[in-house]
């Protein structure tokens, strides 16, 4: 399959236009304040003032968090040597695990300022980072990036900034597994599994699932230009998702059983 060239942009209007990847992000936060809604309505672990001020602090969390996870992780020498690029965050250049960590240090630091259980405040946004997750991933579809290595499957597609030969459409599957499939999973553990009433079951959960799904993936991914493979075969994603599976186990099996964080 030829995929024909796709506009990064979703609107312009004149002399503004609107990113595909900018829309993922704002779908990706409404599902989530409305999944926040609907189990602090349930459950009242929110008080109307943290409902209304989260959203700052989810936004700049993950954007900051992002973007420098990319600096540090992907890039480090080039953001060095022209440091004015790190806040030019048009350019582009955005680390899921950089944003990561930025959520959950900015949602300790929320959690804190408004009383609330830190773990329960992640179970919760757990379940619903899946949405986000793939809304993000079709969004590097349609701008034709982080596409997979050449491949002779049915499934290839020549992507018109990659060369003439059919590659892995791996963004597709990182949404599957990384979005619906984790959603699904997750949603089946919010509703029907008595754990999911331990805090940190359905954080651990989710790390889980998520960093086993990217290191499934990054074996059909193209690894990433100025790093390449780290060693043997072994990408930056990879490296960078083991811990996460290893933090899920143990956030698992290491439950608090008071309500400590």
């Amino acid at each position: 399959m030829l995929l024909p060239n796709l506009s990064p942009f979703a609107l312009s209007f004149g002399p503004i236009a609107i990113r595909w990847y900018s829309l993922a992000y704002i779908a990706g936060i409404l599902f989530t304040l409305f999944w926040l809604k609907k189990c602090s309505e349930k459950e009242n672990f929110l008080s109307k003032e943290a409902y209304d001020d989260w959203l700052i602090w989810a936004v700049f969390s993950i954007l900051l968090g992002g973007r420098f996870g990319y600096v540090f992780f992907y890039n480090p020498f080039y953001f060095f040597s022209h440091p004015l690029e790190i806040f030019a965050f048009w350019h582009g250049g955005m680390s899921f695990h950089g944003g990561l960590l930025g959520s959950i240090f900015g949602m300790w630091l929320f959690a804190k300022k408004y009383k609330i259980n830190f773990l329960k405040l992640t179970d919760v946004l757990a379940v619903s980072a899946p949405v986000g997750l793939f809304f993000g991933r079709i969004a590097n579809f349609i701008n034709m990036e982080l596409y997979g290595r050449v491949t002779d499957s049915k499934f290839g597609i020549i992507f018109p900034n990659a060369g003439d030969l059919p590659r892995h459409p791996s963004q597709l599957y990182e949404a599957f597994f990384e979005g619906i499939f984790s959603f699904v999973i997750l949603l089946c553990l919010h509703r029907f599994s008595r754990f999911s009433k331990e805090n940190g079951f359905l954080s651990g959960s989710f790390l889980i699932l998520y960093g086993s799904s990217r290191i499934l993936v990054e074996n059909f991914r193209e690894p990433d230009q100025q790093i390449g493979f780290l060693f043997s075969e072994i990408t930056m994603g990879q490296l960078l998702s083991l811990p996460l599976v290893l933090l899920g186990i143990a956030m698992i099996f290491l439950r608090p059983k008071k309500n400590i964080l």
